[in-house]
């Protein structure tokens, strides 16, 4: 990294510039730096305002950026020790969409885990590549899917020598990390591309003591989620490269589905988060990691709650742990993590990432004081005593491997039929259905419905988790295939 180059913020001062000058704009957005929504102007301030404009020549333009994004996105790079980086306005679900799409086109093979986001499902569903899936290890006793076995990556591998590329979740949701380095020289010598879901990593790439960021691993792209664990505002995010990757192409791929109007407040948080991540990274993530580990520890002395961490690693499904992740289990307090999830926002005023059927994860990052956290283990400790109940019956595992019937795109546009959810066993699924956070599909188009998925889906129902991704809101009907063709033989 250039130390005196990541103090430039380019797209920033250009910014800058632009509020100095009295230009009069008859060009979008309408409300005219704020002018034509004073109402807009009060809520988001004039600062903000001002500077939410639209491409022009002073400013670049993200589709085809030829000056001060360009730059921007080039220092970005060197940040992250990265062969390019694009600036994306549209989360990092439009990053992972784009590295899939970069990649994969119809009938070519994608190996993946199966705990990944949504996004990469979707993706597929777009451009229809075929999923080969890596079942996860999981711990029974947390109930969490795990990394990928390198064993398991090898026999996909083998098994399917024209996959084009191996995607990585690094970390996942909880912090667990795969043999990245191992995966990408194994998939690099059968002429596979290396695939990584950073979304919840970007401070791999500033801190000591952490995992594997997956650039530095040889991967060939990586989505970053910069508002995640790196300050900028939501929904921007970088997609990087390696250099074996055409980035001109990849830029012509991200230009298919993104927005041609990219927001300037969006950018310039890419631009202004970089620097103080490359500048003051190593001291920021530091303090974060002694203050998840004193949460951590403080949060096990209570009792029934498991704040886990680096003892898990096993050096292959759990390869390596993310220490700043505040990953809780909750099951031997009798309480499904969403529930703690919902008392701690109801009644404490206290609003964590997600929680699920058995665990709670506390996103801690740059903005976290040790105030908060103690208020967050105090909190913790009063339900531990107000709320303890007996856990019989309570359901220990959020992972069911699927059953892949069909490719996602090939059951996403099949004709179909709305079923009751209790009468669509042993029928394809033709949607999605998730808890969200954390976007992990329980089903996906092409899969087999079960009896056990059904449980799980009323269980979560009954433990008030949110679940998206059915045309029917309340998840009471699930699309399936309609042609009888299809039906599965019990």
């Amino acid at each position: 990294m250039n130390y005196e180059l990541q103090k430039k913020a380019p797209l920033l001062d250009a910014l800058k510039k632009l509020k100095r000058m009295r230009i009069v704009p008859f060009d979008v957005p309408g409300h005219k730096r704020g002018k034509g929504n004073p109402e807009l102007t009060e809520f988001l301030g004039e600062k903000c305002m001002s500077v939410d404009v639209n491409s022009m020549k002073l400013l670049d333009n993200l589709c085809h950026p030829v000056s001060v994004i360009r730059e921007a996105e080039e220092i970005a790079a060197d940040a992250f020790g990265a062969h390019h980086a694009f600036f994306m306005v549209g989360g990092t679900t439009s990053a992972v969409q784009s590295m899939v799409l970069s990649v994969c086109k119809a009938g070519d093979k994608l190996i993946l885990p199966r705990n990944v986001h949504r996004s990469v499902i979707n993706a597929m569903i777009l451009c229809g590549a075929i999923p080969v899936y890596v079942n996860p290890d999981t711990n029974k006793d947390l109930g969490i899917s795990l990394g990928m076995r390198v064993s398991e990556v090898e026999r996909a591998v083998r098994e399917n020598p024209d996959a084009k590329a191996v995607f990585v979740n690094n970390p996942t949701y909880y912090g667990i990390c795969s043999d990245i380095r191992s995966i990408v020289k194994l998939a690099h010598e059968h002429g596979m591309m290396v695939l990584a879901d950073e979304a919840h990593g970007t401070h791999f790439y500033f801190g000591d003591g952490l995992p594997c960021p997956a650039i530095a691993a040889g991967a060939d792209m990586a989505s970053v989620s910069m508002h995640k664990s790196g300050g900028s505002l939501t929904q921007s995010s970088f997609l990087l490269t390696g250099p074996n990757v055409n980035f001109d192409y990849v830029r012509q791929i991200i230009n298919l589905t993104q927005t041609t109007s990219g927001s300037y407040l969006l950018m310039s948080s890419l631009d202004i988060s970089r620097r103080k991540l490359a500048l003051e990274g190593k001291e920021i993530i530091s303090n974060i990691k002694e203050l998840v580990e004193y949460a951590r520890e403080e949060i096990n002395r209570i009792g029934d709650f498991y704040a886990y961490g680096r003892e898990l690693i096993n050096g292959d499904s759990i390869y390596d742990f993310d220490g700043t992740k505040l990953s809780i289990h909750t099951l031997d307090l009798g309480l499904a993590g969403i529930e703690v999830y919902d008392i701690l926002r109801d009644d404490y005023d206290i609003q964590t990432e997600f929680g699920d059927l058995g665990n709670l994860l506390a996103y801690v990052s740059v903005g976290d004081r040790p105030k908060d956290i103690e208020r967050l283990i105090s909190a913790l400790s009063e339900i531990q005593r107000l709320y303890k109940r007996d856990k019989t019956g309570m359901i220990e595992s959020e992972y069911i491997s699927p059953k892949v019937i069909h490719a996602p795109q090939k059951a996403f546009y099949a004709e179909k039929q709305a079923c009751p959810l209790h009468e669509a066993a042993d029928r394809i699924c033709t949607e999605f259905v998730m808890c969200y956070p954390p976007g992990i599909p329980i089903l996906a188009p092409g899969e087999l419905v079960t009896k056990e998925i059904i449980d799980y889906i009323d269980y979560a129902k009954e433990k008030n988790c949110t679940l998206l991704g059915t045309e029917d809101i309340n998840t009471d009907k699930l699309n399936v295939m309609k042609d009888d063709s299809y039906f599965i033989v019990r």
